[in-house]
């Protein structure tokens, strides 16, 4: 369903992202891994458009999309939950999920999904974004993403900051989607056990360069752990 080949990106003279490829497939979780700065979420932002690539190729459902906006991307099917939620902490609960609908024809309901998989928010519908707790904000965030009905959901760190009760409840979810077999789940994370845990397949990324990549089974046995240990 993805496929990103070849990629470099600079920040300057510096050369973030090193000839990185990566298929992500409907179904599975791809887990991204790594130490802090990386790249890793540089990664994530080539392949929304946020940040250009110098060189490579992206491509979604068969088209080429690296040279595409960020809009264009979400509107053919890529979700993002980006770190630190970036939710709008002024609008209520309820209204930040619609802005994950904003592309939609007017009037479009909330999906009611969304609150059979995070009941929490049905609860909170009609609060605002910033009384919510860190861990809330997370499933908002999650929700929001989830409200087109991407193909594609990268997420970015999705339990840094969050209490162990809602990791639990987050990584429900994200095994849930993938189980139904429509949709590829590109999860960046730094917690190994959580990752582990997700994984159908796995790359661990040192100094922009993919260094490991293999079965979410076999990690334990290759040694992801140690190479990812701060």
């Amino acid at each position: 369903m993805l496929k990103v080949r070849n990629i470099h990106q600079y920040y300057g003279g510096s050369h973030i992202l090193r000839d990185v490829s990566f298929e992500a497939h409907a179904g599975k979780v791809t887990v991204l891994l790594g130490r802090n700065g990386v790249g890793k979420t540089t990664l994530l932002k080539s392949l929304m458009g946020l940040v250009p690539i110098k060189s490579g190729s992206i491509e979604f459902n068969g088209a080429a999309i690296q040279k595409w906006t960020p809009y264009e991307r979400a509107r053919a099917g890529l979700g993002f939950v980006p770190q630190g939620r970036e939710i709008f902490a002024r609008l209520t609960v309820e209204e930040n999920l619609r802005m994950g609908l904003a592309y939609r024809s007017a009037g479009t309901p909330v999906p009611g999904e969304l609150y059979e998989l995070f009941p929490v928010l049905r609860q909170m519908k009609n609060r605002r974004g910033g009384d919510l707790s860190g861990g809330q904000q997370q499933q908002l965030a999650i929700a929001r993403a989830l409200a087109p009905g991407p193909k594609v959901l990268v997420l970015d760190e999705p339990t840094e900051g969050i209490q162990p009760s809602i990791i639990k409840d987050i990584g429900r979810v994200i095994r849930m989607l993938a189980g139904r077999g429509d949709m590829a789940i590109v999860l960046c994370e730094q917690y190994y056990d959580f990752a582990q845990e997700l994984a159908d397949e796995y790359l661990v990324i040192e100094r922009g360069e993919v260094i490991a990549r293999g079965q979410g089974k076999d990690m334990e046995a290759q040694g992801v752990r140690q190479l990812v240990a701060i």
